[in-house]
């Protein structure tokens, strides 16, 4: 679409001075949540309390990020970018693949699958049921869809994992939850000065910097990544540029602002899927149509937030708020072209008292966002605009209100209340007018409301052990994607209902000398589950989404790491294997077409198993094996599913005192051929020519090297 057709930005003061946007009294009530952390698979410094350094009001240093994550009643993770940092880290995969329960698999480019517990099971494309969050300001946008091109692995300090209902602190009640990506300030960068080349096969090129600098009240941090690679596969060369900056103010002692600036600008070619003959046996080919219609995707995303915190006589509050420009042009099956606004504002409130002589920790928040999406498309010639089939508008408008306590009624027993209601509307108005297209004017109003309780219990016994158990309620709003499905000649308005589910987990993680672990145990009850089907794959159409009455998602999030060795050489190094299992059990229950069968696209069970061997003076080497031993079903008849595989890779590098790290990263040593990621139908014997005709599976890239050198000052 012209740029002239934009929607208009939000207001100014939006932007510049979310603290002036709210009166005295909803400051005295507004709302609040627990500072996001985690544990790692490794479950390293499980303290569930940390010392206050000297540093930013808005934004605690890591220790607290851990520290306030491994206090969350349920199952959650925390990564220390340190863990990442110096070695090949590409994709999100690269930075989530060793935390149990969430599934993360790369189609090509940054195309990639997450999914957490299920959440967007079958969905072939972009991200549903789990939320994205940057500095804990929501990445996605107001209808709930996502995507992962902004996220940058490079520029983060952590990252945060709250599975399901656990993302309450918040706001978030998905079924998949939230992850929370943490950038880097002046004053948690690892150092001053950070600057990075690396690059390897498929010509793959890639540098970054970083600058922070603090001064007096003020601080600041800049970071850039440029990527140009050709890919695996014909027709997957992708050009990125990564922007991410934050400044820092402390206008008064306890009170701080800071602003974050991001542009985040994409263009990827689009490869396409494959049958599953050409998957395993010319993995590198790309599906003939993704050629002649030139599919890509091409999108720039700039955003700008800000938190202003507060330190007050009884914790704290932050005000949040955000605006993000999104334009995307996607030619596919035809030319999607869209440009839209979201923006919103969220206070929130934590703090700890006691009550009648007990510790009682209380997190209150409300979260108000919208959006307005100018959705367009024409005839696709080779990748250019044709005939303009579709011109409509997508609104969506959010109001939440949350809160979760904690009440220690014995030193080490503390049980979780919490609750959100929430209110989101979909608008879509189709103008119509097209001759010839079947795209008639259209309008659509839908609202879904509720409230999402939880209950829990938190066993402590010792400073590094935790047991946890509870129960908790999810709704997931269906997204434009789910309410507007098309086929080749027809957009259409769908009015779903939203997913609902109730999930109960228990759980323990901490450590006993040289053992670490993290495991929970989960079962969701799933009413009206939001189930996705490709129409045509190989077309790349938008996949159909339905109700299923009722599924069932059930697992196992399991992650133990055990040192081996310590002091092989007498002088502290050490050895350690870990094994990360997910065991994933998503069934349709009594469903009238597909009775008890699995649900398609993921498989039953992933492990990961890494032996690391580390040295102080810097060198390390960790082969791994990646083991899928079923591969998942194609579709939800159940009457094709791809092979398992296993992967054997190795990292090995050095960390110079001087600041200087080299690193190599070899994968897919023996070159196994496998099925990556599926674009999931309904039966995949149904087709003409069955399931050999199916275009449906995109293979996973072969034999690969990395290498870098990270220099740091």
């Amino acid at each position: 679409m012209s740029r002239a057709s934009r929607p208009g930005a939000p207001p100014l003061a939006l932007l510049l001075s979310p603290a002036l946007l709210l009166s005295p009294a909803l400051l005295l009530s507004s709302a609040a949540r627990a500072e996001p952390g985690a544990a790692s698979a490794a479950l390293s410094e499980l303290s569930v309390s940390a010392t206050p350094v000297p540093g930013s009001v808005t934004v605690p240093s890591v220790a607290e990020q851990r520290a306030a994550v491994n206090a969350t009643v349920g199952s959650v993770a925390f990564v220390d970018a340190k863990d990442f940092q110096d070695r090949y880290a590409n994709t999100l995969r690269d930075v989530l693949k060793d935390v149990p329960g969430v599934y993360v698999q790369e189609r090509y480019g940054q195309e990639l699958r997450l999914s957490v517990r299920g959440s967007g099971v079958s969905r072939g494309f972009h991200l549903r049921g789990l939320e994205l969050l940057q500095d804990g300001i929501p990445l996605n946008l107001a209808d709930g869809s996502g995507d992962f091109y902004q996220i940058d692995p490079l520029a983060l300090r952590s990252v945060e994992v709250f599975k399901g209902g656990n993302a309450l602190s918040f706001g978030a009640t998905t079924l998949g939850g939230a992850i929370n990506f943490v950038t880097p300030t002046a004053y948690t960068a690892f150092a001053p000065n950070i600057l990075r080349i690396d690059g390897g096969s498929f010509n793959t090129i890639r540098e970054n910097f970083q600058f922070s600098r603090i001064s007096g009240p003020a601080d600041f941090l800049i970071n850039g990544t440029l990527t140009n690679a050709d890919g695996y596969r014909d027709h997957e060369t992708q050009r990125t540029q990564n922007f991410n900056a934050n400044v820092g103010y402390r206008l008064a002692p306890g009170v701080e602002t800071r602003f974050y600036m991001g542009v985040y600008l994409t263009d990827q070619k689009l490869p396409g899927s494959l049958t599953l003959f050409n998957a395993l046996n010319n993995p590198t080919l790309a599906n003939p149509a993704a050629i002649t219609l030139n599919q890509s995707r091409k999108v720039e995303t700039e955003r700008i937030a800000n938190r202003t915190s507060f330190v007050l006589d009884v914790g704290k509050l932050d005000i949040e708020s955000w605006a993000i420009h999104k334009s995307l042009y996607h030619p596919i099956f035809q030319v999607i072209d869209q440009d839209g606004w979201t923006y919103g504002i969220a206070p929130h409130w934590q703090g700890s008292f006691d009550i009648a002589g007990f510790r009682n920790d209380t997190i209150l928040g409300l979260r108000a966002f919208a959006g307005r999406n100018a959705a367009q498309q024409y005839v696709n010639i080779r990748g250019n605009r044709g005939t303009q089939t579709l011109n409509a508008v997508q609104s969506a408008s959010n109001l939440e209100a949350y809160g979760e306590n904690r009440f220690w009624f014995l030193p080490d027993v503390a049980l979780m209340t919490g609750a959100k209601l929430f209110s989101s509307n979909r608008t879509y108005s189709n103008k119509g007018g097209f001759t010839g297209t079947s795209q008639f004017a259209s309008f659509a109003n839908e609202t879904y409301a509720g409230v999402n309780p939880k209950l829990g219990l938190l066993w402590q016994p010792l400073p590094e052990i935790q047991v946890f158990g509870d129960i908790t309620r999810s709704r997931d709003v269906p997204d434009f994607s789910d309410l507007v499905q098309s086929n080749s000649l027809n957009t259409t308005f769908v009015p779903l209902q939203a997913q609902r589910a109730w999930t109960y987990e228990a759980g323990t993680r901490g450590r006993i000398d040289r053992l670490s672990w993290d495991v929970t145990l989960y079962r969701s009850e799933i009413r009206d589950e939001l189930i996705n089907y490709a129409i045509n794959p190989g077309l790349s159409i938008p996949a159909a989404t339905f109700n299923a009455p009722r599924t069932r998602h059930q697992g196992v999030e399991a992650a133990v790491a055990l040192d081996l060795a310590r002091d092989l050489t007498g002088i502290g190094d050490r050895l350690t294997v870990s094994q990360i299992w997910t065991h994933n059990d998503f069934r349709f229950v009594n469903d009238p077409v597909f009775g008890n069968n699995q649900i398609a696209g993921i498989p039953q069970d992933v492990l990961r198993t890494v032996l690391t061997y580390t040295h102080p003076s810097g060198f390390y080497l960790s082969p791994s094996v990646d083991w899928v031993p079923l591969g998942a079903y194609a579709d939800h008849a159940n009457t094709l599913q791809v092979p398992g595989y296993a992967l054997f890779n190795i990292q090995t590098g050095i960390d110079f005192a001087n600041g200087v790290s080299l690193f190599l990263d070899a994968r897919n040593l023996a070159n196994t051929r496998y099925v990556s990621d599926i674009a999931v139908v309904t039966n995949a014997a149904a087709p003409p020519g069955g399931a050999a005709a199916l275009t449906a599976f995109y293979p996973g890239n072969g034999r690969s090297l990395f290498g870098g050198v990270r220099a740091s000052f």
